[in-house]
């Protein structure tokens, strides 16, 4: 029986992640759910993903980790080696919105730091050490098309929103982080993708559900939706299955036509 491919999903208790790690299990992928803090919904997506899996030999394994801390980075890596003795694809979805929304006069240091720190930083970081045990793994990848690192920035990385400008920037960057780690390794066979999603239907998104939901029906986003979980999973278990072979660097939108210039 080949190897099972392994896929670590940051942030995949709820939300976005939720929706990558249960499409990858329906790739047939083994999926490390990486959490923060919250291990009943971790639990959860472990369930749907054992719904949703191709195989009884798939395995879902959550793990715990705060991806702005390299201690905790080093573990859920090492963590996922010892429990499947692999890893084949990461996905950097972990992120988080401002705990308070403040104009670009009152963003506070200790907000910026902590978005960086969070949404840039630690997937940098995360990547950066993947990618130094692919450059000397033993192994050949599960997956026929190669190794991939996914990056699911935001809109928000060229959008400009000055009540969370620390979220902006933190998303910006992350693109940059995305076309480097692709020219970087290209020519090792890896394959880096960035998925830039629209206005999505998550937690992050609740608190302003009434002001989107008439911006969405005014037509901001051509589609005239919310834009959902299962559509960033989707595009991930396109890039997993290796839809794109000759691609890397490139960024996949997944907003409704949002991003499109329009009169």
């Amino acid at each position: 029986m080949p190897d099972i491919p392994v896929v670590l999903v940051t942030g995949a208790s709820r939300g976005l992640g939720r929706g990558i790690a249960v499409e990858a299990a329906a790739e047939g992928f083994s999926v490390v759910i990486n959490y923060a803090s919250n291990a009943a919904a971790a639990d959860e997506t472990v369930a749907l993903c054992q719904q949703a899996a191709r195989t009884l030999d798939q395995r879902f394994l959550p793990v715990k980790g705060d991806v702005s801390n390299r201690v905790d980075r080093d573990a859920v890596l090492g963590q996922t080696l010892d429990a499947l003795g692999r890893i084949d694809a990461l996905v950097n979805n972990a992120g988080i919105a401002p705990r308070v929304r403040a104009d670009l006069t009152e963003t506070s240091e200790a907000s910026f730091e902590e978005l960086l720190r969070i949404n840039l930083q630690g997937p940098f970081f995360l990547t950066q050490a993947v990618a130094n045990h692919w450059l000397r793994a033993p192994y050949a990848p599960a997956i026929a098309s190669g190794f991939k690192i996914v990056f699911v920035t935001s809109i928000s990385a060229d959008t400009a929103s000055i009540s969370r400008g620390e979220y902006c920037i933190s998303k910006a960057g992350l693109a940059m982080a995305s076309q480097l780690w692709a020219v970087r390794l290209a020519e090792h066979g890896v394959q880096v993708l960035e998925l830039r999603p629209g206005i999505m239907a998550t937690d992050m998104t609740s608190g302003v559900k009434g002001k989107y939901d008439a911006l969405l029906a005014e037509g901001l986003v051509p589609q005239r939706r919310w834009g959902t979980a299962e559509d960033v999973g989707r595009a991930v278990r396109a890039v997993l299955a290796g839809h794109f072979p000759f691609t890397t660097g490139e960024v996949i939108h997944l907003d409704g036509g949002f991003h499109i210039r329009r009169l």
